[in-house]
This record gives structure tokens, sequence and C-alpha cells, in this order.
């Protein structure tokens, strides 16, 4: 039975580090896996990254190019890999928004809501995997980057409040994540990933 998996937290917790090995091991087991990421996964959506990451806007803005973004992915990326039999895993999903915009940005969770249902009412992941960090350390893996992005630019405050609305979405629908204590060393992180997908 395939299922679509996706990964989440905020920047610096280290999911993207697992995921691609996460995706590894489920192929090892003999399934099709795509393996994919929010914003983008489309020609259309990384399009709309790049704005998304790089350019100021309204809070209400970039909530809705996210969920334009959402919509195009699951046309074009999610659904049909799930129907033609394959394991998606995607880096981000809804669970971003409501911690990033939501959360981070003050955007009225009740809005949130509304985009959801009507983006995807019908289709949630089968399972979250949430990589947990205290934001102290989520900053200081950060600080090595050159590069960053808007989001990653902003202040420990920012990032307090995107770490609490993912512990929200995590109470609110407890039974689709796993909550990944991310502040352990590589190795101990990996040694949860092994347990769980033993339980997948």
């Amino acid at each position: 039975m395939n299922k679509f998996i996706s990964f989440e937290g905020m920047d610096g917790a280290g999911k993207s580090t697992h995921l691609n090995w996460f995706a590894e091991q489920l192929k090892a087991r003999g399934h099709e896996v795509i393996v994919t990421r929010e914003p983008g996964g489309t020609p259309l959506g990384e399009q709309l990254r790049e704005i998304l990451l790089h350019q100021k806007m309204s809070m209400d803005t970039e909530a809705l190019l996210m969920f334009a973004a959402r919509a195009e992915h699951i046309a074009q990326v999610i659904k049909p890999a799930l129907q033609a039999g394959k394991w998606v895993i995607s880096d981000r999903y809804t669970d971003a928004s409501f911690a990033y915009q939501g959360a981070g940005r003050g955007m009225d969770w009740q809005k949130l809501q509304q985009l959801e249902q009507w983006v995807h009412a019908d289709l949630q992941p089968d399972l979250t995997l949430f990589f947990d960090v205290p934001v102290q350390v989520a900053r200081q893996r950060l600080s090595n980057n050159v590069m960053l992005d808007k989001f990653e630019q902003e202040q420990g405050d920012f990032f307090e409040r995107v770490r609490s609305g993912y512990h929200r979405r995590v109470k609110e629908q407890p039974q689709r994540y796993a909550v990944i204590d991310a502040a352990q060393s590589l190795a101990q992180v990996t040694a949860q990933l092994v347990s769980l997908i033993a339980k997948i």
C-alpha cells in the first residue's frame, strides 16, 4: 500500500538532511518513491518558490501564493504519483503554511483552514515527520549558510512562533504525526527514523 509522507520542521531542524536517506530506505524495500518539495515540485511551483523566498509581499499574498503552488503540485505531481501506486515524500506541505504564515506571520488560523479545505480537503499525508528542535539549535545550524532566504533571515522570536505553530498542528491531528527529536546527533536522529520505518 503506497503512502503520502511529508517532512516538516523549521529552517535548521535537519529534515532535508534525512529526507533522501529515508526515501532510499523505502526504495530498498521495493517501493517506487517520488521525492518532491514545497513550495515547488512543478515548473510553475519552482518559479513561485523563487518569488516567495526572495521577494517581500503582504502576509495574505504570501499565503495565497503558497497555496497556488500547492494546488499545482497536487494536481501535477502528488495525486498522479499516488494514483500510479507510488509513494510520495514531500519536503514540506500545508503544515508549513500554518506554522510560517499562521503562527509566524500571524495570519488568521481559520483563513488557512479555509484554504486547506479548498485546495486539498481530500488529501492529507498518511504520515508527517515533524523534526522538532529548539530555536537556538536551529539558528546555530543556519549560521554557516552564506545565502539565506527571507524566511531564514527572520529573527529568533519568529521561529519561536513557527515552532509553536507546528506544535499546535500536532495537537490538532496527533494521529498523523511522528515527532522526531532533531536536537540529537545525526546518528541518534537516524536511529529514530530506522525505528519509524520498521513500523510503516
